[in-house]
């Protein structure tokens, strides 16, 4: 005579919570997804948020507090000489600094790409990367000394006989100074140095995904290497350059601690917003500069997403 199986056992709560993940699977994506839509939807743009609405306030003369009357006389200030003369130094910077990390980044990141095998091409992944494995205010004070009047680049030049060559360049107008240290050029050879490897990954990575038989159907027809790079290679690495530049353009923009390191007493928006909040006190006009770089940086994305710039991130 056989015994009757026993009943089945309740499930415990784990397993109908791991059942209930398993047959939803819209409920599994909106748990794993709520964690970051979190931080970034509430934390990151609430707090964004928060302070571009301060940029509708003002802040009184006489007592220096913030007044909550809603007005537009920060946005009014935006238009004064001075504060269009920093958006536009920091904007020529950005699009400068750009250019040259593209000049520079595309020949390493194609020899990376397409020549380097082994160990050679770790060697270079480990050249680009190793800046950045270094705290950045390190790399910015390193160039501090080697950008002074008694530093290294200097005791070079002077040993090569070109410190004409300095002396004609910080005689230069708007790029010039009293010594590379205290001048546009020498904070433009920063900015540069710092986000070189920003640009170089990116291009890399689309120079990498052009087929090797694209470059040998060109070759079959005839194309020299020249006619190769310039008609094949440049323009499909052209996403990785604009994804790139959306990188060097946008830190460049933002950056107020090269600036105030590096160069004279010049101001970029970085400076003029982080004067106005930390020094000033100021915080709606502070919050209504803010949007500058904001807005400048969103034409810059729309027009990088045309080029197809995402698609190599």
């Amino acid at each position: 005579m056989s015994l009757p199986p026993p009943p089945p056992r309740p499930a415990g709560l784990r397993r109908r919570a791991s059942d209930l993940l398993c047959t939803r699977r819209g409920l599994l994506l909106l748990l794993l997804l709520a964690p970051p839509l979190l931080w970034f939807g509430v934390i990151y743009l609430g707090s964004l948020i928060a302070l571009l609405a301060n940029a509708f306030f003002r802040l009184d003369d006489f007592t220096g507090q913030v007044v909550r009357e809603i007005g537009v006389s920060n946005f009014v200030a935006l238009f004064d000489p001075a504060n269009l003369d920093a958006a536009r130094r920091t904007i020529v910077m950005a699009i400068a600094v750009t250019l040259a990390c593209t000049v520079l980044a595309f020949p390493l990141a194609y020899v990376m790409a397409r020549h380097a095998r082994g160990w050679s091409k770790a060697a270079l992944y480990i050249a680009v990367m190793l800046p950045l494995w270094s705290s950045y205010l390190v790399r910015l004070y390193a160039w501090k000394l080697l950008l002074a009047k008694e530093g290294a680049i200097n005791w070079a030049a002077e040993r090569l006989h070109l410190s004409w060559l300095i002396e004609a360049l910080l005689a230069t107008p708007l790029v010039g100074g009293p010594s590379l240290s205290f001048s546009t050029l020498g904070t433009f050879i920063v900015f540069v140095y710092m986000w070189l490897p920003f640009m170089v990954l990116p291009v890399m990575a689309s120079i990498e995904r052009i087929p090797a038989s694209t470059l040998e159907a060109s070759a079959d027809l005839g194309a020299p290497p020249l006619t190769t790079f310039r008609r094949v290679v440049l323009p499909l690495s052209l996403p990785g350059v604009a994804a790139g530049s959306i990188f060097t353009f946008s830190l460049t923009l933002g950056d107020y601690i090269i600036p105030q390191v590096i160069g004279d007493s010049t101001l970029y928006i970085g400076q003029v917003v982080y004067r106005q909040q930390g020094v000033a006190g100021n915080i709606p006009f502070a919050a209504a500069f803010s949007l500058v770089p904001i807005v400048v940086i969103g034409v810059y994305l729309w027009l990088a997403k045309r080029k197809g710039a995402f698609d190599a991130l």
